[in-house]
């Protein structure tokens, strides 16, 4: 399937989970924020939360410093 990521298309597997996107992606989870479809996907739903063809997600990452 495909989604647009970042602005991006990318192609992906059926089934895939934002969390295991997040981990396929090689980010720290807790350095991150997911928002799908101008949603924001609570962390706490992201093992629930499979992905569709054809939507758009946006990840942040946090970046400290100063």
């Amino acid at each position: 399937m495909r989604i647009l990521l970042n602005g991006e298309p990318r192609d992906l597997d059926d089934g895939l989970t934002v969390e295991a996107l997040v981990r396929e992606l090689g980010l720290r989870p807790e350095r991150v924020a997911v928002e799908r479809n101008r949603l924001v996907v609570r962390r706490a739903e992201w093992a629930t939360t499979v992905l569709a063809a054809d939507d758009v997600l946006e990840i942040l990452t946090f970046v400290g410093g100063g």
